[in-house]
């Protein structure tokens, strides 16, 4: 398995994924093969995580080939990380609690060997030192194996979920603030109070055709606790009314500008961010820092080629550019956090449409808000 860092694999990656392994996604679609079997599932999240396609490409791209009822579990799966990105949009202050939570705990376990084992893949659990070293190799795991993971770091371990989900965005190309976030609070059982997920040697088996054996688990564990209730903050999507001739930013999850909603206006010129590890709280690996990096520089080569005045700069240099500029919005995330912290209230910020209009449906749980997803893709 293998992520090359451009768009034009990602469009190959997703045509392929479509004309083969479409159909028997939703049968297959749990069953974690190995590294190297991953045709039963697309593995275009590294590339929707950083725009290089969006949600809206891949779903016209599905239902072209198959109707909606044949891709709808597809079609899911693809837009939670939306559902996602859209709950901790309405309650910010979930993302700015971890953060202070993890500098406390990361201080209390930074010695500890239980969690030192962890991290290194020297645990007494086969099957998750496995995932380990395949999280640092190949930077990726299936989505079913992140929660047994996860699972297993919270309840079987007894490590802190805010040091789990640290780990994973640490070394996953699909790192995403609010996807990560939010389904290690999931699993633990305080994103929804009392609900947690809890791994199972029957289930690791059965879904990974028995590479594993002896599985030796905590299966009876109680959900974790937190009194924490975050209230929904409603805030306003909106774009301004009339786009002046201004430079733009584009940050790490936004690096296709040919297929945004934006890319017929003229903007003087677009400068394209790169927010390296001094400038992170939680820090990511070389190799995923590279990635990110890579994907900067083909939107950059793509831009070129369309006679658009670009330039990389470090997100340090922002603090630079003193007069109004746009800045297609780029999450709550580090770089918004950045922003924010460094007051750069020139910074005007675009909103996708499909984040305007989906994420007032995320203010409950996602069963409800599937329930609006043949709203939200016939509408685009």
């Amino acid at each position: 398995m293998r992520f090359e860092a451009s768009r034009a694999k990602a469009l190959d990656q997703l045509n392929n994924f479509v004309k083969n392994n479409l159909s028997k996604y939703s049968k297959l679609r749990n069953f974690d093969f190995g590294p190297n079997i991953r045709s039963n599932i697309s593995c275009l999240s590294p590339y929707i995580t950083h725009g290089v396609i969006n949600e809206l490409e891949v779903i016209k791209k599905s239902l072209n080939k198959f109707s909606f009822a044949k891709s709808e579990k597809f079609i899911q799966e693809v837009l939670w990380r939306v559902y996602w990105k859209g709950w901790l949009e309405l309650r910010p202050n979930v993302w700015s609690d971890y953060l202070i939570e993890l500098s406390q705990i990361k201080q209390e376990y930074k010695s500890n060997k239980n969690y030192l084992k962890a991290i290194e893949g020297k645990t007494n659990i086969e099957c998750f030192n496995h995932w380990v070293i395949e999280l640092k190799e190949h930077n990726y795991l299936h989505n079913h194996t992140r929660m047994w993971f996860a699972s297993i770091w919270i309840f079987t371990l007894e490590l802190p979920w805010q040091l789990g989900a640290e780990f994973f965005m640490k070394h996953l190309y699909d790192g995403d603030i609010a996807s990560n976030t939010l389904g290690w609070r999931w699993v633990a059982g305080v994103q929804t109070q009392g609900k947690h997920y809890l791994a199972s040697e029957w289930n690791i088996k059965k879904f990974t055709n028995d590479r594993f054996q002896n599985i030796k688990l905590n299966e009876k564990a109680c959900p974790k606790i937190s009194k924490k209730i975050y209230s929904i903050i409603k805030k306003k999507f909106n774009n301004p009314q009339n786009l002046e001739k201004r430079d733009l930013i584009i940050f790490e999850n936004n690096l296709s500008f040919e297929t945004t909603n934006f890319q017929n206006q003229k903007f003087r010129k677009i400068y394209l961010v790169l927010n390296k590890n001094e400038k992170r709280f939680i820090k990511l690996s070389e190799k995923v820092l590279k990635f990110k990096s890579l994907l900067t520089e083909d939107q950059k080569k793509r831009l070129e080629k369309k006679s658009i005045s670009c330039e990389i700069i470090n997100i340090n240099e922002m603090k630079n550019i003193k007069e109004e500029i746009y800045a297609l919005y780029p999450n709550i995330s580090e770089n918004l956090d950045f922003i924010n912290s460094n007051n750069l209230n020139n910074i005007k910020f675009l909103y996708r449409k499909i984040d305007q209009f989906s994420w007032q449906y995320c203010n409950k749980g996602f069963f409800n808000f599937k329930n609006y997803i043949p709203k939200i893709i016939s509408i685009f």
